[in-house]
């Protein structure tokens, strides 16, 4: 299973000199090529043993102060960024042939932030954010059915967007960037990489490496 790779080439003079800026032209053209949840991203966290768990989230926010996700704060993922909060985030369009990853510390977002995102969500949504319970054993299927029903009924749909309270145990996380890489893939797997990283100056600066 072996593909080449030839949709396009990175070099420094392609490269916005803030990483953010650059983050956004990728992100739009991902967009632009119709690319189904272009914002889908890959969340790495490091357990108490110190491995690493991945899973798939969708970002939901992105400006000058880092990549933002929402989710359970009882959840696996959450326990790991309360005990070590380092943490990246990885964009793999496979269309453009193109990876971002982003490394950083994540840390809660306000609650205000997360009751503006929750009550944007769909009904059924914010019903299920109350019936699960993220990361944990349950018996089977019916309990989980039995669950949205019973809080369907606590919480009816009404034309108000706070029908569905934001619940205490469900909210935003900020990744705050210490560093991007942006890779193009090439043919031969020569690909073009360029990691932004800090300077002294706290300026960010481009480099590229060895694919």
């Amino acid at each position: 299973m072996r593909e080449e790779y030839h949709a396009g080439t990175l070099g420094r003079d392609d490269l916005d000199s803030n990483p953010f800026a650059q983050f956004q032209t990728w992100f739009g053209e991902a967009r632009s090529a119709d690319i189904r949840e272009a914002n889908a991203m890959t969340v790495s966290t490091i357990g108490d043993d110190g491995a690493p768990t991945s899973r798939t989230l969708l970002l939901k926010d992105c400006d000058e102060t880092g990549f933002t996700f929402f989710t359970n704060y009882e959840s696996r993922k959450a326990n790991e960024i309360a005990a070590n909060p380092n943490g990246s985030i990885l964009f793999f369009w496979k269309e453009l042939e193109r990876q971002i990853q982003v490394r950083g510390t994540i840390e809660k977002v306000s609650r205000e932030e997360s009751e503006s995102y929750f009550f944007s969500r769909p009904y059924n949504s914010r019903i299920g954010a109350w019936a699960s319970k993220q990361s944990k054993v349950i018996p089977n299927r019916d309990w989980l059915n039995d669950r949205i029903k019973d809080f369907a009924v606590k919480f009816p749909e009404t034309d108000a967007p706070d029908c569905v309270p934001l619940p205490d145990f469900w909210g935003g996380y900020r990744l705050i960037p210490s560093s991007f890489e942006f890779w193009q893939g090439q043919p031969g797997r020569n690909h073009d990489r360029f990691i932004y990283s800090r300077s002294e100056n706290n300026l960010w600066e481009a480099q590229r490496y060895s694919p």
